[in-house]
């Protein structure tokens, strides 16, 4: 998946905050909502079985752009900074942009020390959505997608394993650590549960298999 234009605004606040004397400080334990927790095996397995098995449709007119983010997200900037304060450890920052933490990224077991080299990875890619019945919504619609923090939508992971990642899904990319192919597998059938997409038949058969290993 391309990195997002987030990345750019965290030099250029940083440098603000220093300029202008603003304090940096730590969030305060549970000053995030907890992320979405993982369902259960059986429900996970029911789900894939009324998914929706059709061939992937057409990518005419995809866009990133047509499913627009991050959007303002109460006391933080915006919905990327609220995911890297929740899912991040000791995390700092000043005003309302996280300048400071560690994150652990289940992709990879990559130890993060800096926001800027972590990725707001999207469980089910925008792309993928688009092929799997996203390319008939709206485009408000493809936005509540995108900024999904309800779901297990949006995770804060590495940067290389985000982007080896791509628009792909579990038939042909899965996790480097095969201790987390179970709950990755819980929350893509979650998503394309709750936002009624499509997967394809080597998709779902990936996804089963995944989940075999819970």
């Amino acid at each position: 998946m391309p990195p997002s234009n987030a990345f750019r605004w965290f030099p250029l606040a940083l440098t603000a905050a220093l300029l202008t004397g603003c304090t940096v400080v730590e969030s305060s334990p549970g000053s995030t909502a907890p992320a979405p927790e993982s369902g259960e095996v059986g429900q996970a397995a029911d789900l894939l079985s009324d998914l929706t098995v059709a061939a992937p449709r057409s990518m005419k007119g995809y866009s990133r752009d047509r499913f627009p983010h991050w959007r303002s997200a109460g006391k933080n900037c915006d919905v990327r900074d609220t995911v890297l304060e929740r899912d991040g450890d000791k995390v700092k920052l000043s005003g309302c942009n996280v300048v400071a933490g560690t994150w652990t990224s289940v992709y990879d077991g990559d130890v993060l020390t800096s926001p800027t080299k972590v990725d707001i990875d999207h469980m089910v890619p925008l792309a993928n959505a688009w092929r799997s019945g996203a390319d008939r919504w709206t485009d408000d619609e493809r936005g509540d997608f995108a900024n999904d923090l309800d779901r297990p939508q949006l995770l804060a992971v590495s940067a290389s394993s985000n982007r080896s990642k791509g628009d792909q899904d579990p038939s042909t990319w899965k996790p480097a650590e095969k201790g987390s192919w179970c709950t990755y597998a819980q929350d893509w059938i979650e998503v394309k549960s709750f936002w009624k997409l499509s997967v394809t038949e080597k998709e779902k058969d990936s996804l089963d298999e995944m989940l075999r290993t819970c």
